[in-house]
């Protein structure tokens, strides 16, 4: 007796419980992961966040001091240049020893050393600069800035170990803790940071520099790639031939997109600064060096919103008699113009966080100036935060976590700037 042929139904019903289990499995790898990577984003966001909401703020001490043109070295309080030369040092180092009581030469000098001396300097010469009339030979409040051991040491008070207590002798660990209960030392919003440039001490440092030096990078390779980019996708779309040179030049533009960014550094190098003799470290530069590593994106992305138009827009347009111009530029230009812009801003999000480039071309010098334009020596965000990681001291590293939460906002802001003009402008059939 023979056994009989199996049925295609039954040959599936006994594979379907495998196919499942195999299912489930897949389905549980793919859910495993997604929360493998969700983990590790919320641990480097909580890493991040944790060490970047202390370079926003700081430790402050409330002084008395006394502006005595004698201590001051200022006999004429029109004059700009002696207010910008001032012993502003002298001050402080006296209002200090006062509110410490410091006594001696060592207890002085143990009183100076919790103090930025410097810092506070630089916020009295402001106040003389704008009013120095009403305030030469008076006494003013202050809130100094400390020293930056001081800050760390305060702001890690209760973890384990004392971080930073073995930096100051016991008279300095009295007078701190005497200041803080007097309510004389306080932790407030640091504005210097976001105001100043940057500067060889941590205390002072601030990402306004960097920010500005940023914009005008973003603004230079705006300007650059936004209208190239878009008139060569619409000329390699809409009116070059189709033959071996078109099919040459896509696949560079293709091939250009996935070069590492450190060639275009190169490449700005070897040409903006040694054969056309640009200035360094200057946006107008960078913006160049910039641009060129955004056009193929931009192109690419213009090409495919163009290639998104229905073609019975063009064939409605030429049966009313327009020209492939006006087609182009009345009709579909407008059109594709959200998915230009999104390819565009997403282009600008990755250009704003390169750092490789702009090494190349110099743009990681100190630079503690505000450039006022696109030909002032001037440093980007990323340089910026790669400047105070190298910087073994604390402060520095707490300002570049700030600084690197600051480049996120500015990232997502650009992200959902993109999602925001392609909703809004996108048009649908």
């Amino acid at each position: 007796m023979t056994d009989k042929p199996l049925k295609t139904i039954d040959r599936v019903n006994r594979t379907l419980g495998k196919r499942h289990r195999a299912e489930k499995r897949f389905r549980l790898y793919g859910m495993l992961s997604i929360g493998f990577g969700l983990l590790c984003v919320l641990f480097l966001f909580t890493n991040i966040i944790g060490k970047g909401l202390n370079g926003f703020t700081y430790h402050f001490l409330e002084l008395q001091v006394e502006l005595d043109r004698e201590t001051l070295e200022i006999t004429d309080i029109t004059n700009e240049n002696q207010i910008l030369a001032a012993n502003y040092s002298g001050v402080v180092k006296r209002s200090v020893y006062e509110f410490f009581e410091a006594q001696g030469r060592k207890n002085k000098a143990s009183a100076r050393k919790l103090i930025a001396t410097e810092g506070t300097g630089y916020i009295l010469q402001g106040r003389l600069k704008e009013n120095a009339e009403d305030l030469v030979d008076t006494q003013t409040t202050v809130w100094a800035l400390v020293d930056d051991k001081v800050d760390f040491y305060l702001k890690r008070l209760g973890d384990p170990g004392e971080p930073g207590k073995h930096e100051f002798n016991e008279q300095q660990l009295q007078w701190i803790h005497e200041a803080v209960e007097a309510g004389k030392l306080k932790r407030k919003i640091n504005w210097a940071f976001f105001n100043a440039g940057d500067s060889a001490h941590s205390e002072e440092a601030g990402i306004r520099g960097a920010v500005m030096g940023s914009f005008y990078l973003l603004l230079v390779t705006f300007c650059l790639s936004f209208p190239i980019g878009v008139s060569a996708a619409i000329y390699l779309e809409e009116y070059a031939p189709k033959n071996k040179w078109t099919d040459l030049i896509e696949v560079n533009i293709n091939n250009l997109a996935a070069v590492p960014s450190i060639i275009f550094g190169l490449l700005g190098l070897a040409i903006f600064l040694a054969f056309f003799g640009l200035p360094r470290s200057t946006p107008l530069v960078g913006g160049f060096v910039l641009s060129l590593m955004t056009l193929p994106t931009i192109i690419i992305s213009s090409r495919a919103a163009i290639k998104a138009v229905p073609p019975s827009i063009r064939q409605a347009a030429y049966g009313l008699g327009a020209s492939k111009m006006q087609v182009t530029l009345h009709h579909v230009l407008p059109l594709a113009m959200p998915g230009m812009l999104t390819g565009t801003i997403i282009g600008l999000a990755q250009a704003l966080g390169e750092s490789a480039p702009l090494l190349m071309i110099g743009m990681a010098a100190f630079i503690p100036e505000i450039p006022a334009g696109v030909t002032d020596p001037a440093t980007a965000l990323p340089m910026q935060i790669f400047q105070w990681f190298r910087n073994a001291d604390a402060g520095f590293n707490e300002k570049a976590s700030a600084a690197i939460l600051i480049l996120l906002v500015f990232l997502i802001i650009m992200n959902a700037l993109a999602v925001w003009a392609r909703r809004r402008l996108e048009r649908r059939w």
